[in-house]
């Protein structure tokens, strides 16, 4: 464990209940548990020390799997299933999250990388495609939605979102049925489509891509990308397009914009106001390191609670070296706690829970 300990605030060293709660804010844990699954074991863990304080579980997303549980926690609305293809042309179910004229999608529930199975491959770098995204994009406009909201993230697919063109109808018809409505690309990373930090150079790999695979995908990308800016603007080099293997540069060739996932769900979950009034913030992800600075959820709230003049304790399935983010005061890491990574991802709501009472008992600055 590493970190440093603030000051005591709102001290209570009998462990009876504190006017100020506990927010509990992490992000999903790289698909070990989701977001909701992770701030209840933390509060599980928590209570078992201090039975009495207040706690506020307030999961996160930023844009990637998750993110309509999330945004369904705060806003009510309807979620509504849809049959789609898969990465990989498998069926598989998705949900549109309906809120009024607003309808939410999930893009990794129709491409997500965990829908490639245990060992993605060359083949499947190659083959995988937003087929399904295009269905859940085709039933949101049927619902009659005047706006969109795309999150973006933990895509298994490179194909710069030609298969979700495809599902809308091709090109032209896609850019007249977005017309007249307001999307946005909910992501968390800035990268172009193109060049050593574009879609397939950066996150091809971890999508099974080996070298020469991802100079396939970057060449299959470049052209793609002069197919989306004939008689528009060009987008392959704009923030954000380079999310989701490429399906961000489509959404803004249709005439949507790039916002910050984290960001997005912060301001509907509410979550600056909930922060400002709590003692300690909690959060967590599954890899804390040098990624976790740009645009992540657990760098967004400990923004908060560095705004709040809060202190912010980060619970993280595994450390890197070179993770370091501001407002932070103090990373717990579930793997050096477990003993292995191993035992980490096989017992991690029970291996969370057990940091979390640790925390509790020797690392909350407001425990006296």
């Amino acid at each position: 464990m590493n970190g440093t300990h603030p000051d005591p605030d709102d001290a209570d060293p009998a462990g009876t209940r504190s006017v100020r709660p506990v927010v509990i804010a992490p992000d999903e844990f790289g698909g070990t548990m989701s977001a909701s699954q992770a701030a209840h074991a933390i509060a599980d863990g928590w209570r078992s020390v201090r039975p009495n304080d207040v706690l506020d579980l307030l999961p996160q997303s930023d844009g990637g799997p998750g993110f309509l549980e999330v945004l369904a926690d705060s806003l009510g609305g309807e979620l509504r299933t849809v049959g789609v293809p898969g990465p990989l042309g498998d069926p598989v179910e998705a949900q549109l999250l309906v809120d009024g004229r607003t309808v939410y999608v999930e893009s990794a529930q129709a491409c997500g990388l965990h829908l490639l199975g245990t060992s993605p491959s060359p083949q499947s770098a190659q083959r995988a495609n937003t087929a399904g995204v295009g269905v859940l994009l085709d039933r949101a406009l049927a619902a009659g939605a005047a706006r969109i909201v795309v999150g973006l993230g933990g895509s298994g697919s490179t194909d710069g979102g030609r298969g979700a063109v495809q599902a809308l109808g091709g090109l032209a018809a896609a850019r007249a049925r977005f017309r007249d409505v307001e999307l946005i690309a909910a992501t968390d990373v800035t990268n172009p489509l193109l060049g050593p930090t574009g879609a397939a150079a950066v996150f091809g790999p971890q999508k099974g891509a080996d070298a020469p695979t991802v100079a396939a995908l970057e060449a299959r990308l470049t052209a793609w990308s002069r197919e989306l800016e004939l008689d528009a603007e060009p987008v392959a080099t704009r923030p954000g397009a380079g999310a989701a293997g490429g399906l961000g540069a489509l959404l803004l060739a249709l005439g949507g914009r790039r916002e910050a996932g984290a960001a997005l769900v912060a301001a509907v979950t509410g979550r600056a106001a909930r922060i400002a009034g709590a003692r300690l913030v909690i959060t967590g992800e599954g890899t804390y390191d040098a990624q976790t600075r740009y645009g992540k959820v657990v760098a967004s709230v400990a923004a908060d609670a560095r705004a709040a003049h809060l202190p912010a304790v980060v619970i993280a399935g595994q450390v890197g070296t070179d993770a370091e983010v501001a407002g932070v005061s103090a990373v717990y890491s579930m793997t050096e706690w477990a003993g292995s990574v191993q035992r980490a991802m096989r017992e991690p709501r029970a291996i969370l829970a057990e940091v979390a009472a640790h925390v509790a008992a020797t690392g909350d600055p407001a425990a006296g």
